[in-house]
């Protein structure tokens, strides 16, 4: 969908969607699939062109000299125990001075497959921004993204989701409270991570800044008057009951004055932004909606000059 158009049906794309939500298993994917295979276009080239291809979707090399990256475990007493996640910072804020350079943190937060390479690159991204970011694995305790979209659902949905949340905001408070951070973190995820990151937004209150998720679920109403994050709302208008609801969630925000902003992003499925997934790509939209966050995180996350 690189260029805004398909090739591949759009129900074959709405399948994997559900596929990759464990709303039907592999055997009704690949079923389901079958049906929309024609001359020049069977069922195993849909497939192939509905995987992820993270090779394709990096857009900035893990041994990246512009960057410095890491793999930290953190206790989560509340959670899990612990949860493993991947640090990165831009060299230049470190190679210049002997006391490294106070950023704001962005807590990147997966889909519910784990922290596959797409969410990792998107860490990168942000470092080459010149933010720090910490981009957690909730499948730590259960062996990690194991380099498999389809287990990695499977051990996701194998966790206590509660305890999971437990997880990532000891990964937020971390991340706030680095000496290396300038006490400003802001949060973004796609999907499960779009949803986390509305739900942290609630839960953390003055301790997280702003927010930008991407085809997230809203913030539980009751929580949503303890926001004073600014939310940034990236929504695909193809996206069915995300969309849907799209009204409902600025009305929330407004009427409890939350500073927002909101996108339904035209021509664009869920999963827009992921580069990984050609078919579901939208180029123009997926640099716009990255222009706007790193806008937003920007406004709201650095700490003005003395004027």
């Amino acid at each position: 969908m690189s260029d805004g158009t398909r090739k591949i049906p759009a129900e074959a794309v709405d399948l994997y969607t559900r596929f990759i939500h464990g709303e039907i298993d592999r055997r009704a994917f690949v079923s389901g699939v079958s049906k929309y295979a024609v001359a020049g276009l069977t069922a195993s080239v849909i497939i192939e062109a509905l995987m992820p291809n993270y090779a394709l979707g990096q857009q900035v090399a893990r041994e990246d000299e512009r960057i410095r990256a890491s793999y930290v475990t953190i206790p989560s007493p509340d959670g899990h125990g612990e949860i493993r996640g991947y640090l990165v910072r831009p060299f230049s804020a470190d190679s210049r001075s002997a006391t490294p350079a106070k950023l704001p943190g962005v807590l990147v937060v997966h889909e519910n497959r784990g922290l596959n390479p797409h969410t990792e690159d998107v860490a990168r991204r942000f470092a080459l921004a010149n933010f720090m970011a910490f981009a957690p694995d909730t499948l730590t305790t259960v062996g990690g993204y194991p380099g498999d979209d389809y287990r990695g659902g499977q051990l996701f949905a194998s966790l206590d989701r509660t305890k999971m949340t437990q997880d990532l905001l000891a990964a937020a408070r971390w991340l706030k409270a680095r000496e290396d951070c300038n006490g400003k973190i802001a949060s973004t995820g796609f999907c499960y991570g779009g949803g986390v990151s509305n739900l942290l937004a609630g839960m953390m209150g003055e301790d997280l800044a702003a927010a930008a998720p991407f085809y997230g679920s809203a913030t539980p109403p009751e929580l949503v008057p303890a926001i004073k994050a600014a939310i940034l709302i990236h929504h695909g208008a193809l996206d069915g009951r995300l969309a849907e609801g799209f009204p409902a969630q600025i009305a929330e925000l407004e009427r409890h004055g939350v500073t927002h902003e909101g996108h339904l992003w035209p021509d664009s499925v869920h999963g827009f932004f992921n580069d990984a997934t050609p078919e579901r790509y939208n180029r123009t939209t997926a640099a716009q909606a990255w222009a706007r966050t790193l806008e937003w995180f920007n406004q709201h996350t650095r700490t003005p000059a003395a004027g």
